[in-house]
């Protein structure tokens, strides 16, 4: 191994929570180094082509995870400088302040209080929001905090397909919201606008980088002299002192081979996944389920949302260029008409379904290849897609676990269905209604009705979730770890439920609150 060298701070991961606490931190002149396992993305013409991107996975991991019946997948994860925000969608919103209460759901089941409140993120919703160019129309959702200040950037426009839509919806009852889109908008010189509501937005790399993600972060990060950032480098191994209370060196593997640096302080921020399975690899004499684990609940408790796409299908062309711009949360809580006295969830609209993205999407049922793309082209032209989103509740029983040669097992079983049905029914009885639409094509390929399959880790959470009591969580209410005495998380793996709602915001305004506490506490 090279030689050994110690910064004050040590961030593993540049995701959206780690990239955004690094950036915070690196004014404090600390030494901060960055590891990251993937390089620079490179911009190419290839970010914006939707074969490359959907078909021939060109910027996917070349990875595959087993799942609780042992059969392999390809998880839809993205090891690059910024993490999986290059691929987002971009859509930061803020968690209700139910969603950090206790809340009963059907069945008996329920969504667990956090240890913090909402009002302990207000203030870094805020600033994350300004920080990450959220563009948004404050009082519009039914269900946003009415005391929260209006958003710094004015929402984005709808197409004028959505925007028929979204006259059917307030003609039937319903309080259709402008969705919060984090990108580098110029609205009053479009002409000189970053962001140009193109077609290859969620899912692709932007390529005229408008789009607001970690790769922005960090390079403001890198700005300052103090910081330092390793890419290619994998993080193998956190090593402890010998009273394991403290992680004494990081291990990762870089292309020259072995290394290993010291943090006095680490954050991880690898992923809700990937936080969990580096914790698990790292069992010790002092650890022997795996670092911070004393509690068993390492890895426990994954989540990543209950979700359908309902593809709402018409017979002439629909012209949207930029279709993600709507949403629905008038269900959120439960039915407005009585007839369901539980929470449901979320709808929003998701981007253009190219022709390529559609078959790279239906890979899992069909080769690509057996779709004419001309049909699918055809299909694409006519359908306004939504994402219809339910809160999974947190189980013990799903989890990340290591299999023997180190690679990912998802132990999953689904949960919160009823909801997730009733909501589905009733937004197709809404979209009926529109007059135009017909909901003949439900789901990705799925494992059960219609439901996002296990590769779908764009919203996981859970696995090292915070809490008062170490005998049930992994990290305190300041994400510190409870057996680790220099060692935070900022991914969603802190995440104690998963709301019904993206939860990228809730990460970045966590990650804001959390370097504040390490620079009050640590520097």
């Amino acid at each position: 191994m090279s030689e050994t060298k110690t910064y004050d701070l040590v961030v593993i991961g540049s995701g959206a929570g780690g990239a955004t606490l690094a950036q915070r931190l690196a004014a404090s002149g600390k030494s901060i180094l960055i590891l990251e396992r993937g390089e620079h993305l490179p911009v190419e013409a290839q970010n914006w082509d939707p074969k490359e991107v959907f078909i021939k996975e060109r910027y996917k991991a070349d990875e595959h995870w087993t799942d609780r019946k042992g059969k392999k997948f390809q998880p839809n994860i993205h090891y690059w400088v910024g993490g999986n925000t290059i691929f987002y969608g971009a859509a930061l919103y803020r968690f209700r302040k139910r969603d950090f209460e206790q809340t009963q759901h059907y069945d008996g089941m329920v969504s667990p209080a956090w240890p913090i409140s909402y009002d302990d993120l207000a203030a870094y919703y805020t600033e994350a929001e300004t920080l990450w160019q959220v563009h948004g129309k404050r009082g519009s959702d039914p269900t946003d905090d009415a005391d929260a200040p209006p958003y710094a950037y004015p929402p984005m426009k709808h197409d004028p397909e959505i925007q028929r839509v979204r006259t059917s919806l307030l003609a039937q009852g319903l309080q259709p919201f402008e969705m919060p889109i984090a990108v580098e908008r110029n609205a009053a010189n479009l002409q000189d606008s970053p962001c140009i509501r193109c077609r290859t937005c969620g899912g692709f790399p932007c390529l005229r980088e408008a789009k607001s993600d970690g790769r922005k972060m960090v390079n403001r990060a890198l700005d300052h002299a103090n910081v330092e950032l390793v890419t290619g480098a994998k993080v193998t191994a956190l090593k402890t002192t010998a009273n394991g209370k403290e992680i004494s060196s990081i291990v990762y593997q870089s292309k020259d081979g072995p290394c290993e640096v010291r943090g006095d302080v680490v954050v991880l921020a690898a992923g809700a996944i990937n936080s969990a399975a580096l914790l698990l690899a790292s069992k010790n004499d002092k650890h022997p389920q795996g670092l911070a684990n004393g509690s068993d609940q390492v890895g426990r408790n994954y989540m990543f949302h209950t979700a359908s796409a309902s593809l709402s299908f018409a017979l002439p062309k629909i012209h949207t260029d930029f279709p993600k711009t709507m949403a629905i949360n008038d269900y959120y809580w439960g039915d407005p008409d009585g007839e369901f006295d539980f929470p449901m969830g979320h709808i929003q609209l998701l981007e253009y379904l190219d022709g390529d993205v559609l078959r790279g999407q239906l890979g899992g049922a069909l080769p690509y290849w057996l779709i004419p793309k001309f049909l699918a082209d055809a299909v694409g032209e006519r359908l306004i897609p939504f994402l219809v989103m339910t809160e999974d509740l947190p189980e013990a029983r799903n989890r990340v676990m290591l299999n023997d040669d180190g690679s990912i097992r998802l132990e999953y079983w689904h949960n919160n269905l009823v909801a997730h049905k009733r909501l589905l029914k009733r937004f197709h009885k809404v979209m009926h209604k529109a007059g135009r639409y017909c909901h003949c094509l439900e789901g990705h390929r799925a494992q059960i009705d219609g439901i996002l399959p296990l590769y779908g880790t764009a919203h996981q959470c859970g696995t090292l979730r915070m809490g008062a009591d170490a005998a049930s969580s992994v990290v305190d209410a300041n994400c510190k770890a409870h057996e680790i005495e220099n060692l935070y998380v900022v991914d969603t793996s802190v995440f104690v439920s998963s709301a019904a709602v993206n939860p990228a915001l809730t990460a970045i305004a966590n990650s804001l609150r959390v370097a504040d506490i390490i620079a009050d506490q640590e520097f």
